[in-house]
C-alpha cells in the first residue's frame, strides 16, 4: 500500500473531494484525521473508513480560525503522535458579478479558500519540519490557472493557493517536504449541484441542460469524478511523486491545459 502508517489530516473531509480523499488514503494504509466544520459530515466518514478496518478521527474545525486549526492538528498528534500529510481541501465558491459581491462575500471566500490553507500549513509545519518529512497537498482549481467570470473572490483566491502553494515548496525543499496542488474542473460533487440550481435560476435552462452546458466545458464531455481526483492526491502523497514539487497539476479533461 502506498501510504502504510501514514497520517493524515484532511480539511473539508466530509464530502465532495474531501470524503473521496479519505477514503482513498485509508485504502492505502493511511490513518486520516477527516476535518469539516460539519461534526455530523465527518462522523460519518470516519465510521465508513473504520467499517472498513481503517483508523480514522473526526474533528470539528474552521479552517478560518486558528484556535480550531491548532486544536485540531493537537488532536491528530495526541492521536497518533505524528503528521505525514497535509489536504488543504476546505473550500467555497461564490457565484455572481464583481459588482454584486459584498465584502461580506469576499473576505468569507478568500478566508476559507485561501487563508484556510495558509493556517493549516503553518500549524502543522513545525511537526513535519520536525520529522524532516511532509506533503503538502492543497486542492486549488482551475480558476487558479485562468479567471472564471462571474467568480471574482473564488479566482482571486485560487490564485492565491497557487502562490503560496510554488513559495512553501521552495522554502521547504530542502527540508523533506513537498507541496503541490491540484487544479480540477468541474468535478460532480455538492458544490456543483449547487452551481446547477443557480444556472436553473438565472436563466431558462432545464437542470439536464445546465449540467450539459458544464459537461460541454471539458473535451471530454463530462465532468470530473471524485474518485479520480482523489487517486491523483494518493499519488502526490506516495514516496513516488517525492520530485513533484511546486506543481499545480490540472486534473479537467483537457479544458486547460497549461
Amino acid at each position: 500500500m502506498k501510504l502504510e502508517n501514514r497520517v493524515a489530516l484532511i480539511t473539508g473531509g466530509g464530502r465532495g473531494i474531501g470524503r473521496a480523499i479519505a477514503l482513498a488514503f485509508a485504502r492505502e494504509g493511511a490513518r486520516v484525521a477527516v476535518a469539516a466544520r460539519t461534526r455530523q459530515q465527518v462522523e460519518a466518514v470516519a465510521e465508513e473508513i473504520c467499517a472498513g478496518g481503517r483508523e480514522a478521527l473526526p474533528l470539528a474545525c474552521d479552517v478560518t480560525d486558528s484556535r480550531s486549526v491548532e486544536r485540531a492538528v493537537e488532536a491528530t498528534l495526541e492521536r497518533w503522535n505524528r503528521l505525514d500529510i497535509l489536504v488543504n481541501n476546505a473550500g467555497t465558491a461564490d457565484r455572481g458579478k464583481l459588482v454584486d459581491c459584498d465584502e461580506v462575500t469576499w473576505n468569507h471566500t478568500i478566508a476559507v479558500n485561501l487563508t484556510g490553507t495558509y493556517l493549516c500549513t503553518r500549524a502543522a509545519l513545525p511537526h513535519m519540519l520536525s520529522a524532516q518529512y511532509g506533503r503538502i497537498i492543497n486542492v486549488a482549481s482551475v480558476a487558479g490557472r485562468q479567471a472564471i467570470p462571474f467568480a471574482p473572490a473564488y479566482t482571486a483566491a485560487k490564485h492565491g493557493v497557487l502562490g503560496f502553494t510554488r513559495s512553501v515548496a521552495l522554502e521547504m525543499a530542502p527540508r523533506g517536504i513537498t507541496a503541490n496542488a491540484i487544479c480540477p474542473g468541474w468535478v460532480d460533487t455538492e458544490m456543483t449541484e449547487a452551481a446547477l440550481r443557480q444556472i436553473v435560476e438565472k436563466t431558462s435552462r432545464t437542470p439536464q441542460q445546465a449540467r450539459q452546458a458544464l459537461e460541454h466545458m471539458s473535451p471530454q464531455g463530462r465532468l470530473v469524478p471524485v474518485e479520480e481526483v482523489a487517486e491523483l492526491a494518493v499519488f502526490l502523497a506516495s514516496e513516488e511523486a517525492r520530485s513533484i514539487n511546486g506543481q499545480a497539476i490540472n486534473i479537467c479533461g483537457g479544458s486547460v491545459m497549461s
